[in-house]
């Protein structure tokens, strides 16, 4: 048996769980005994927008967090400290004199230069940094093509990860067996604000009531319990807006207040039962898998595409194309279920999954604008914003990325509306100056009958509800001419 250590710190990051905890359990087994520690790094906080529903998610997960672990052994919890984790890593390793650092792997390029800064660090002070795979199941180099390479279509991705799975892969980190080396926090440790934990003012954030989530691993839980009711029909609802379909877990799954492995073993036994809601939505899972693995073999898909041609395509710029981008941006664009669509995720945080691929089409192939300022856009916005995820989905939507939908396929945004959102009820909540008009009218108003908008109490079409502010079919064929590049030979490009 090896013998332990006698000191260590578990540093935590987007796992905001007490149970099935890679690094927990790894430092638990480890050393005599553990502190726990999450940095409110200043690296990432600093770009945020001062009024950030996703610090408030942080915050609230932290005071359940903090608060388990002191009920798995008294006195102990979590330190929070604030400022660059380059250095208040370091710094607290130092304080507590710990013989290594455990913590789960992100692969995100920052992320990866970061830890490689505080593993330099750490060794330095004579400790070690370990670190575990725990955000998804399957990541790097774990499922490869035969010849040994990664994946770039999804659907051998997904029935190689599928052929690789067993119940191994699944099985939980128990924590509590260990947790009698949790240690009490020094007192020299000091708390840095009256509360472990610190309110949103205190680190400089304005206050959020809009939070419409419910956070930390209760949250969660909550969220699973009402989700296995309906995962039977998650096939069937999953594409519909105003139905309640998806999981909502994706902020929990993203700061990791429940375990992949936990939500994965759920969707594989159910679907073994022959369930095909569970096996979609696995499938889901899957690709989240995917996207992770396409951002670690491939990091220059963070600010250029997966298909290195498509980067020769020239996107719309000027004054039109600001104001274009401004009237998606808030939901003015005149196509009712892209402005239902925006406006919830700026009102919530959230977009519906199928929205989420028609309003990239639209800024992509009905307006010509880059991909990337909606990839930006979404990175601002979303409460379960993941690079990789985001990344992928934008890249898929611009044909640019992995396995993503060929040029030539631009969604209608009036089709979609009214085959995913048939009765407007989707529509009706996020635009609700529309209600006047009859469901039909709703999905292309500038199509409605005279008759119906003269009968619209008080609604004046271009007053209070915009014209479309481009033709679908006319913005059609400008991006499939736009897209022409992608055919043609690069001759201008040099040779990478």
């Amino acid at each position: 048996m090896t013998e332990r250590i006698d000191s260590a710190l578990v540093w935590f990051r987007r796992d905001l769980r007490h149970t099935d905890h890679a690094a927990l359990y790894h430092a638990l087994k480890n050393a005599r005994r553990v502190w726990c520690v999450f940095v409110l790094d200043t690296d990432i906080l600093d770009a945020l927008p001062r009024h950030d529903r996703r610090v408030a998610f942080i915050l609230d997960s932290l005071r359940e967090l903090d608060a388990a672990l002191a009920r798995l052994a008294p006195g102990s919890g979590l330190i929070v400290r604030h400022g660059s984790a380059r250095t208040e890593l370091p710094r607290l390793a130092a304080e507590l004199g710990v013989q290594a650092v455990y913590a789960n792997h992100d692969d995100e390029p920052d992320a990866l230069a970061r830890d490689a800064q505080v593993r330099g660090k750490l060794s330095g002070l004579g400790a070690a940094l370990f670190t575990s795979k725990d955000h998804v199941i399957f990541e790097r180099h774990e499922v490869l093509t035969g010849n040994g390479t990664p994946y770039g279509v999804f659907t051998p991705y997904k029935n190689a990860w599928l052929k690789k799975l067993e119940p191994f892969y699944v099985k939980p980190y128990p924590v509590a067996p260990y947790a009698a080396h949790l240690a009490a926090i020094p007192e020299k440790i000091a708390p840095l604000w009256p509360e472990r934990v610190p309110t949103l003012p205190e680190i400089g954030f304005e206050p959020v009531t809009d939070l419409k989530v419910p956070t930390g691993m209760s949250g969660a839980e909550q969220l699973l319990d009402d989700f296995l009711a309906r995962m039977d029909r998650y096939d069937e609802q999953r594409d519909f807006p105003a139905v309640k379909g998806p999981s909502y877990l994706s902020t929990h799954l993203r700061f990791g207040t429940v375990s992949i492995r936990h939500l994965a073993s759920l969707a594989w036994a159910r679907m073994k039962e022959g369930s095909e809601g569970a096996r979609v939505w696995l499938s889901e899972l899957i690709w989240r898998d995917f996207y992770h693995q396409i951002l670690h073999h491939h990091p220059h898909v963070v600010g250029g595409a997966y298909k290195r041609e498509y980067d020769r395509i020239k996107w719309a710029k000027g004054k039109e194309a600001e104001a274009h981008f401004q009237a998606w941006c808030e939901g003015r664009t005149g196509y009712p279920l892209v402005d239902a669509a925006m406006r919830q995720l700026n009102q919530t945080g959230y977009m519906h999954n199928r929205l989420r691929m028609v309003v990239a089409s639209f800024l992509i192939k009905d307006l010509g604008i880059d991909w990337r300022r909606g990839e930006a856009y979404f990175a601002e916005k979303l409460l379960d914003f993941d690079l990789s995820a985001n990344n992928g989905g934008w890249q898929w939507a611009a044909s640019s990325g992995c396995d993503a939908q060929p040029y030539f396929r631009i969604f209608n945004p009036t089709s979609q509306s009214e085959k995913f959102d048939p009765q407007a009820r989707f529509i009706r909540r996020y635009v609700p100056e529309l209600a006047p008009l009859p469901d039909a009218a709703l999905h292309a108003p500038w199509l409605a009958r005279p008759a119906d908008l003269a009968a619209a109490d008080d609604f004046v079409l271009g007053r209070d509800y915009p014209q479309p502010i481009v033709q679908h079919d006319v913005a059609r064929a400008e991006t499939l001419a736009r897209y022409a590049v992608v055919k043609a030979p690069d001759t201008g490009a040099k040779k990478r």
